[in-house]
């Protein structure tokens, strides 16, 4: 099979362009991008480490090329859509897919061009096609652990995913709030960070879609662990998985933080609403904090609680089973390498699953269409530290309620 990856000269998409080169059945990646010299050089290298039986080549396109996109992609058999920042470049080349009949897969971290996606939901099961929207690691895994989740509950009330920011994931060196710079300039995470921070954000509360405040803390107990606070950023789960597992209450993506950077945050956040600041400007700021902003922040953090005995990247869901209410949550134990490998190699392993059993015309999130623990047991080869089982790797505990 023929695999396209988008934007596959960039971090994310040459570790995709790696991982795909090795999946069984793929006879042939194209390493998409506008830059052919560098979607050249992925190519070489992944090329070889894969071996002669698969192709590697590096081609050259304009994702907001419609008529170029559409026939590079026409004798394709699956799309990854590495290529951002979503907002601009999510719907283009998703359309394009649609129009050249071919399955797509993104790692789509903004929830407002993935409202617009599943919008196409029509159009997509009108062309025959099948679109997966969302599968890094927040959204994606963070999807797959709340399915995992909610397998021991028959009725769902709550549902929280999390993520850290600027605390290591597990298995981690760094954390994303490091890798928010590349050549000098604010990196497009560290943008997209900074418009999901401010203005409002997609939550849900009593069962229903509504416009929540960014960084609102969210006070909860894991079971197993303890108590500890995370605070609300804008992102797709809450669209997804409130309908994906009947959520009846509350929904909502969490940022786990230190203390001083929750209120940090929050001074951008009002910067940017008030037009004091571009995102790009906040963008910097937040990479290259200035002196007089950490000294407020550090002052405003002495009533500000943190991720106490929080796990670092988790589901956690309220609900019933057979009467008795139940927390029940689902972390993992560490994730590959980088903010490239926890979002790329999901992603890569996502599509292997989709080449051995195709997904169904319309746009899908991943606890639809994944078999969460199948891609788990096979992420888990790629993390660190290492893990012996999926119950090790993605252990599930339980507590009244």
């Amino acid at each position: 099979m023929q695999v396209v990856c988008l934007g596959g000269a960039g971090a994310m998409g040459a570790t995709a362009v790696r991982h795909l080169a090795r999946l069984a059945g793929v006879g042939e990646v194209l390493v998409a991008d506008r830059d052919l010299v560098r979607a050249g050089a992925v190519a070489d290298s992944a090329g070889a480490a894969a071996g002669a039986e698969v192709r590697v080549r590096g081609v050259e396109v304009d994702v907001l090329d419609g008529d170029g996109l559409r026939r590079l992609l026409e004798p394709a058999d699956l799309v990854l859509n590495c290529s951002g920042p979503f907002f601009r470049l999510g719907i283009p080349a998703l359309r394009a897919a649609l129009d050249a009949g071919t399955a797509y897969v993104d790692i789509c971290d903004d929830p407002e061009p993935t409202r617009a996606m599943f919008e196409l939901d029509d159009a997509a099961k009108a062309a025959g096609v099948g679109a997966l929207v969302g599968m890094g690691a927040s959204p994606g895994v963070s999807n797959l652990l709340a399915r995992r989740a909610a397998t021991r509950l028959d009725t769902v009330e709550d549902c929280y995913t999390a993520w850290p920011l600027d605390v290591p994931a597990p298995g981690q060196s760094g954390t994303p709030r490091d890798e928010g710079e590349v050549d000098g300039r604010p990196s497009a995470a560290a943008i997209h960070l900074m418009a999901q921070i401010s203005g409002r954000i997609p939550v849900v509360d009593g069962g229903a879609l509504v416009a929540g405040t960014p960084l609102y803390p969210v006070h909860l107990d894991y079971p197993g662990r303890g108590k500890g606070v995370g605070y609300t950023v804008g992102h797709p789960e809450p669209l997804t998985l409130r309908t994906s597992l009947g959520v009846t209450g509350r929904a909502a993506n969490l940022m786990l933080v230190r203390r001083p950077t929750v209120p940090y945050l929050r001074q951008l956040g009002r910067d940017i609403d008030a037009g004091k600041l571009t995102l790009a400007e906040a963008a910097r700021f937040a990479v290259h904090p200035p002196t007089d902003r950490t000294v407020r922040a550090a002052a405003a953090s002495l009533g500000v609680r943190g991720h106490g005995k929080l796990p670092l990247f988790f589901a956690l869901l309220h609900g019933a089973r057979q009467g008795r209410r139940l927390a029940v949550g689902c972390e993992v134990t560490g994730l590959p390498a980088g903010m490239d490998g926890a979002t790329a190699v999901p992603a890569a392993l996502a599509v292997g699953q989709l080449l051995d059993q195709p997904l169904p015309p319309g746009i899908h999130a991943p606890e639809q269409v994944i078999d969460a623990d199948r891609l788990l047991t096979e992420l888990l080869a790629h993390s660190l530290p290492p893990a012996d089982t999926l119950d090790d790797f993605a252990p599930v505990t339980e507590a009244e309620w």
